[in-house]
């Protein structure tokens, strides 16, 4: 059969239509389905996870800064995970910035602590019923407010760490701006007193964004590392180390740089990323617009190695990184969420490197599509049972005038 000219034309016309559809349709079925664990508010402000009800599945809490309330999510099970989490506002916090597990006073039951920084000012603890059967039951919660947290700073982020050895779990706390510090709240024998609560500044900071407790210097305790943000003498990746001495544990404790001096870090995560059995450092700073991995040399903390990883033209302001294998290829792989994600751009990617970790650029693989504007902290999770890591997360900002995608998973579509 012979075609003329114009059908020719007309053909391959079509044969590009539908290439193009094909295209398009593969791009779009890149995209991880997203699930929603809570909306019903605004500002989700990141989320923390632990097993609260020993059922081996994680829970969540995450505070609503704008909604001025922390919330608990209790996972509901593999089959019931994509449908909205069974959740209790566990106190009242205006302006709260961070949430997190802790059993406070060690009768069983998983409190909460508040951060909150605006206005407010003030350190929560959210007292949890010691009923199981009474977890989700929001008028046998109590919201007290910590009298020595009233310290006119802006609290940022808490770590709940056993400091002294003495008494139940102590809360180390950074702030921002202001007054900015780093300290710990010493716990008394009863931790419902909570008058009986000691303040104790470790040192100065600009702005906390993130903390681990760590035992940096092999030494058998806990030090502190800490992302902190703002231009200033600490400004960088950081930890203090641990005087051990509970005398010394009550002054400064010493300071040793990792990297990022005068960079505006982010969120960062503590994982061994070059397999050599050290635990590395992963922040994603907004100063270059790059990713840096800090290569731990030995096990005393004190030698490292720094490796950029370029981040694209295409995304927006960096925000938060984690590591975790991702695709299941026994390489670990870096997970990114940006804010001012408008427009076209996307809020969150995974990322792979071809031949080595310190591989300067890596390839993004799209996980959000451009929905959500401004994303928070991640964490890696296998939510749904089947064997890969998901994504949890919190979207503050969907659109100028909305509340926000609020508390949210991406599932991951590896099969």
């Amino acid at each position: 059969m012979k075609y003329n000219k114009k059908s020719i034309i007309k053909i391959r016309l079509f044969l590009l239509f539908i290439v193009l559809i094909a295209n398009k349709h593969s791009a779009q079925s890149t995209y991880w389905q997203r699930h929603t664990i809570d909306e019903t508010s605004s500002g989700a402000d990141g989320v923390r996870i632990a097993d609260v009800n020993n059922d081996g599945l994680p829970d969540i809490t995450t505070g609503w800064e704008e909604g001025g309330y922390t919330k608990v999510y209790i996972h509901p099970g593999f089959k019931l995970v994509r449908q909205k989490w069974p959740s209790v506002i566990v106190g009242k916090t205006p302006s709260v910035e961070d949430a997190v597990f802790a059993d406070l006073d060690d009768d069983g039951a998983m409190d909460v602590v508040s951060s909150t920084e605006g206005n407010n000012k003030k350190i929560y603890f959210n007292w949890a019923p010691t009923n199981p059967k009474d977890y989700l039951a929001e008028d046998k919660w109590k919201s007290q407010v910590l009298p020595t947290s009233k310290l006119n700073k802006q609290w940022m982020y808490c770590v709940p760490m056993q400091v002294d050895g003495k008494n139940g779990i102590d809360v180390v706390v950074g702030a921002k701006n202001k007054n900015a510090e780093i300290g710990w709240f010493q716990a008394p024998r009863n931790a419902r007193k909570l008058s009986k609560w000691k303040w104790y500044p470790i040192g100065s900071a600009t702005w906390v964004m993130s903390m681990f407790s760590k035992d940096m210097d092999n030494d058998g305790d806990l030090d502190i590392v800490v992302s902190d943000r703002k231009s200033g003498p600490t400004q960088g990746v950081r930890w203090l180390e641990n005087p051990r001495e509970i005398r010394k544990q009550k002054k400064a404790w010493k300071n040793h740089f990792i990297g990022c001096q005068g960079l505006e870090v982010m969120f960062m995560d503590l994982k061994d990323l070059d397999g050599d059995g050290l635990e590395d450092v992963l922040v994603t700073e907004a100063t270059s617009r790059k990713i840096w991995f800090l290569k731990r040399l030995d096990k005393t903390g004190q030698n490292w190695k720094t490796f950029p990883i370029a981040i694209p033209e295409f995304a927006s302001k960096p925000k938060s990184v984690v590591v975790g294998d991702v695709d299941k290829d026994g390489k670990p792989d870096l997970v990114h969420a940006f804010e001012k994600a408008k427009g076209k751009k996307e809020g969150v990617y995974w990322l792979s490197y071809k031949n080595k970790p310190t591989d300067s650029n890596w390839q993004w693989h799209t996980i959000s599509g451009p929905v959500g504007i401004k994303y928070d902290k991640i964490e890696l999770v296998d939510l749904d049972g089947d064997g890969d890591l998901d994504v949890l997360t919190c979207e503050e900002n969907y659109g100028e005038d909305s509340k926000g995608l609020g508390v949210v998973w991406y599932e991951n579509p590896l099969k």
